[in-house]
């Protein structure tokens, strides 16, 4: 199995990337599955609900969130629903949404879709302990399909390090998000999972994490918080592609990084 993994859409020129890259992408390469992180699609920070409909019409298989995941209250009301969209898994048990769900990939094959939010940095969203979670749900669903794809939401390298090095084995591949910077550390562990610290950030590239740079610049400078903007100049699409043998181990993951005119 081969999937995609499209890295943070961010703002209009995100979705705009998405659109006009994962075409272009499916033209050269045979993709089963697309994964998006499209925690920051809509005006910069979370996901709306048009947006999530469109971007599952677009191609997007499965949506996964982030530390925005309730900032749209359209989304919030209706993640139920909308059974592509997966939130973190280690919330408090009513949060609404699902953190995991297995997807019919084409072919006779399934892959579970798994999020986990780490602890450091976010102070709107907490989650309970990744590393306490993370082993007994990937043995969970592997039982059902040996094809995993982890998307571990977390600011701190370290924690993301630390993650990988746990699940090395118990899934197919573990992608680092949050951080809109594509990071150069793809490979494959020795337990056969793929990994990456960050996909990076599918939008502007004349950014800050697909914000207009002055308005963040100022808020740094100030200390004021300010009301952020989505950057709209050098779109492109970033994330990685994983090649999935039948028993689940990755052999390779490739960065993807595409600028669109």
């Amino acid at each position: 199995m081969t999937v995609f993994y499209a890295a943070e859409i961010v703002g209009k020129a995100g979705i705009y990337a998405f659109r006009r890259g994962l075409s272009a992408l499916k033209k050269t390469r045979a993709i089963d599955f697309v994964v998006a992180n499209a925690d920051g699609a809509t005006a910069g920070g979370g996901l709306g609900r048009e947006h999530a409909a469109y971007l599952h019409k677009l191609g997007a298989n499965a949506i996964t969130l982030g530390d925005f995941s309730f900032y749209k209250k359209d989304l919030t009301g209706n993640l139920d629903k909308l059974p592509f969209v997966i939130r973190p898994y280690n919330l408090v048990p009513d949060a609404p949404g699902c953190g995991a769900r297995i997807f019919d990939a084409g072919g006779g094959m399934r892959i579970a879709v798994v999020q986990l939010l780490g602890q450091v940095g976010f102070a709107k969203l907490h989650g309970e302990n990744p590393y306490q979670a993370a082993l007994p749900l990937l043995e969970k669903l592997r039982a059902e399909t040996p094809f995993l794809l982890l998307d571990f939401h977390a600011l701190a390298t370290a924690e993301k390090k630390t993650l990988f090095a746990l699940v090395d084995g118990h899934c197919s591949a573990a992608i680092g998000s949050h951080t809109r910077v594509q990071t150069t550390d793809n490979r494959v562990l020795p337990g056969g999972t793929a990994c990456i610290t960050c996909a990076g950030l599918t939008g502007s590239q004349i950014s800050v994490g697909g914000l207009v740079p002055e308005i963040v610049i100022r808020a740094y400078v100030t200390g004021i918080p300010a009301w952020q903007k989505e950057a709209e100049t050098a779109p492109a699409l970033q994330g990685v592609l994983v090649d999935i043998a039948d028993n689940g181990k990755a052999r390779s993951i490739e960065r993807v990084s595409r600028a669109i005119g």
